[in-house]
């Protein structure tokens, strides 16, 4: 541990290390995704509608796993970057379906490369052996903790 580190995180090394990764990874993904005039996050909207155009709000809230006013706010940004269209279903008009423009469809490669990009850098310093023990923890860790949080309080 560096002297860096406040003393109490030695009592979560492993959590504290997982702190410091997501917050690298995500600084460098978030300056790949500036460079194309996204915030962190909508690039998931865009992969989910490039895979499957004309969603619902609610299938993508599912899919990818935000809380509905994040969701929201990232769709209106969206909508006012002319990335997508929000419109009433025909069958619920109090159901919204969500539509890429071609603005929003042009990024799909672009999209692409910039996790390409992030996974190199990501695993540039790893074996292929490591980097396959990383991911398998990092689902491992996960399931733990979703499974966790799902669970009835444990007196």
């Amino acid at each position: 541990m560096s002297t860096a580190e406040p003393s109490a995180f030695a009592e979560g090394r492993v959590s504290y290390a997982i702190f410091q990764l997501h917050r690298a990874h995500r600084g460098y993904a978030a300056t790949l995704l500036r460079q194309m005039g996204l915030h962190p996050g909508q690039e998931l909207v865009l992969m989910h509608l490039n895979d499957r155009d004309a969603q619902t709000q609610s299938e993508l809230l599912a899919s990818i796993g935000l809380d509905p006013s994040t969701l929201s706010k990232t769709l209106r940004r969206m909508q006012d970057a002319g990335l997508l269209v929000r419109e009433p279903a025909d069958h619920d008009r109090r159901v919204m379906v969500v539509r890429l423009t071609d603005k929003g469809a042009a990024l799909r490669e672009p999209i692409a490369a910039m996790w390409r990009d992030l996974e190199e850098v990501t695993v540039q310093n790893l074996s292929p052996r490591q980097a396959e023990a990383l991911e398998k923890a990092a689902y491992s860790v996960v399931e733990a903790i979703t499974n966790r949080t799902q669970s009835p309080e444990r007196t």
